[in-house]
């Protein structure tokens, strides 16, 4: 007799405990399938400090195949899921296609950035959910540093040295906190215009920053936010998102160079067409973490909508806190529907939240004890290093280098600013040059962005020699922007989506961290950047692909190929390795005028400043 096939889909938090925890309890007595886009397991709330220059991108990703030794990876994204026929199409990072068959199905797929119909906040903003933002936002920032210190134009300067970060819940506020810290740092080696530093500016329609978390640490953050001279600004946000700047909801203008969304997320769009029962864009589930009526499948993460049975009519929250949990009870349930082991009821006791500051500052509340101050960032530190499933000896090693040495500021330009689009299905795998034009990808008026960076452009603002497909555009400050990149008009509204958090018509923020944050794209989406929504049934035999002649596939948008196909080579205009010989449209003429000049001025460090509307 053959052995039970189990698939789970996603690699973050709750996928990750899953795999793991039934790769244990089953003991070679079951095929254990995991499908991911990448091949590692990303530890998202220590994000910030790699965007900040803290920590190498590597520390925070853990191997897959390194850690799960009896688990069988499979590269790629899920784009089709057939439950009458127990198996699941996905498609390879080269284009590849594959069928998985499966006896039981775990899904956790996680959660996408989650967009409000904003003016130009698709075009002009960018998310923080997966390792290519953070070192697009680590470049971008330490490239606005160097560009406003060679700056001849004091408005110019100010503008980029203007950096807004929307949503104060945990990953706004930990970007806001380490990114002011990073640019000092850089001040300090580039002499700037006289008066003139970095401004940093926290934008949310809440009444306090991290309005989840106990109002005492809730003061605590915002006090250390104002001592580092971030404008906080509460009760405000973005009415509309520009080239230049950002239009705020109190009717002022800032002009900047970098708009960084943190407003939340939603579940995975995946799960949407499976044609069961939701709860605000979640899969519901029973308290054991199974789909009622399947019995073969599961979910858990953030795409599943789990009972709370501490507050009964509640469902627990999309945290990473959580997601890990699910995943060790899901696991421990899979086994149990193959006679292996006990069922067991999701049921959880909240072991409080943690937020890093930067330095030596933090605030926590462990079991419910607040805390603050170097005591705070002890524990916060020590609470990632005991929840990391590898890479701790690495990850100590940099926080001690981080002590004693200055930090290095460099720009790598390795990911460009039309590979990570703030709609993308997949935050956690970049788009490359060649990809297809796909539907649903947010980029600007011939890919422009508001730091005026783009493939055809290098660090610095040169154009880039023999770009794909890029021909470099005019008057963009910083580099001119590429013609004719992938890339098409933002959607305007996302399937599933409930409005973000702490946003006008929306709620609070959700939280992030593994102590408590919102998980976000890590958390195991199945699909590379930019991917079409799948077209799923879940029963019955599905529509054969356009031009294809395979039934049971879901429809794939294409790039420049023919239709219905998916192709197979980089499509696009001039694909040689020289300039390309048609320069292509010009970019739109009418682009909105920039808003009025802000200065941003000295930033006060002193409790002069702490004291405005700080408690």
């Amino acid at each position: 007799m053959s052995r039970p096939r189990i698939v789970i889909v996603g690699a973050g938090f709750a996928g990750y405990r899953t795999a793991r925890t039934l790769s244990r309890l089953t003991r070679h007595q079951a095929d254990i399938t995991l499908l991911n886009p990448t091949d590692y397991f990303l530890y998202l709330p220590l994000l910030p400090q790699v965007a900040a220059g803290i920590l190498e991108p590597r520390r925070v990703s853990v191997s897959l195949s390194g850690t799960l030794p009896h688990v069988r990876l499979v590269l790629g994204e899920a784009d089709g899921i057939d439950l009458d026929g127990h198996t699941v199409h996905y498609t390879g990072p080269e284009g590849e296609e594959g069928t998985l068959p499966f006896d039981r199905l775990v899904l956790a797929a996680g959660s996408v950035n989650k967009l409000l119909p904003i003016p130009g906040v698709a075009e002009h903003a960018h998310g923080f959910r997966g390792l290519p933002e953070a070192l697009y936002l680590r470049d971008h920032v330490t490239r606005q540093v160097e560009l406003a210190a060679a700056a001849d134009d004091r408005a110019e300067c100010a503008a980029r040295c203007t950096f807004v970060v929307v949503g104060a819940g945990y990953t706004g506020t930990e970007v806001a906190a380490h990114g002011a810290m990073y640019t000092d740092a850089q001040v300090r080696k580039h002499p700037m215009r006289t008066g003139m530093r970095p401004r940093w500016m926290l934008l949310d329609v809440a009444p306090r920053v991290m309005p989840e978390m106990d109002e005492r640490l809730s003061r605590t953050a915002e006090r250390v936010l104002r001592q580092r001279g971030v404008d906080v600004r509460m009760g405000t946000s973005v009415k509309e998102a520009t080239h230049d700047g950002v239009v705020l909801t109190d009717g002022s203008t800032v002009d900047t160079r970098t708009l960084v969304w943190c407003v939340g997320v939603r579940p995975d769009p995946l799960v949407e067409s499976l044609g069961l029962p939701m709860e605000r864009g979640r899969l519901l589930v029973d308290p054991h973490l199974q789909v009622p009526g399947r019995p073969e499948l599961f979910a858990c993460g953030d795409v599943a909508a789990v009972p709370d049975l501490n507050q009964p009519g509640q469902y627990t929250p999309m945290t990473a806190q959580h997601a890990w949990r699910h995943g060790k009870v899901c696991a421990q349930n899979v086994a149990a529907s193959l006679g292996i082991g006990e069922r067991r009821a999701y049921r959880h006791r909240d072991m409080g939240f943690v937020v890093d500051l930067g330095g030596a500052k933090a605030a926590a509340n462990p079991l419910g004890l607040p805390m603050s101050g170097p005591a705070a960032g002890a524990v916060t530190r020590g609470y990632h290093l005991a929840a990391m499933p590898g890479n701790r000896v690495r990850v100590a090693a940099d926080w001690l280098l981080d002590a004693v040495l200055p930090r290095q500021a460099v720009q790598l330009g390795l990911v460009r600013s039309w590979s990570v689009p703030l709609e993308s299905s997949s935050p956690e795998v970049a788009r490359v040059p060649g990809s297809p034009k796909l539907p649903g990808e947010a980029t600007g008026p011939a890919g422009q962005r508001p730091d005026g960076e783009d493939a055809g452009t290098q660090p610095g603002g040169e154009p880039a020699k023999g770009q794909p497909g890029a021909e470099p555009a005019r008057n963009h400050p910083g580099g001119e922007p590429a013609k004719n990149q992938p890339g098409g008009e933002p959607a305007k509204e996302q399937p599933g989506g409930e409005p973000a958090k702490n946003q006008p018509g929306g709620e609070p923020a959700g939280s992030r961290s593994h102590g408590g944050r919102a998980k976000g794209g890590q958390s195991g989406s199945p699909r590379a950047s930019g991917k079409p929504r799948r077209a799923v049934e879940a029963a019955g035999p599905r529509p054969a692909r356009g031009g294809s002649g395979k039934p049971g596939r879901a429809p794939r948008a294409s790039g420049a190929g023919s239709a219905g196909k998916r192709p197979t080579a980089p499509s696009g205009p001039s694909r040689s390795v020289g300039p390309p010989t048609d320069p292509g449209p010009e970019p739109p003429a009418n682009q909105p005028p920039p808003g009025p000049d802000i200065a941003p001025g000295p930033v006060r460090r002193t409790d002069g400043r702490a004291a405005e509307g700080d408690s």
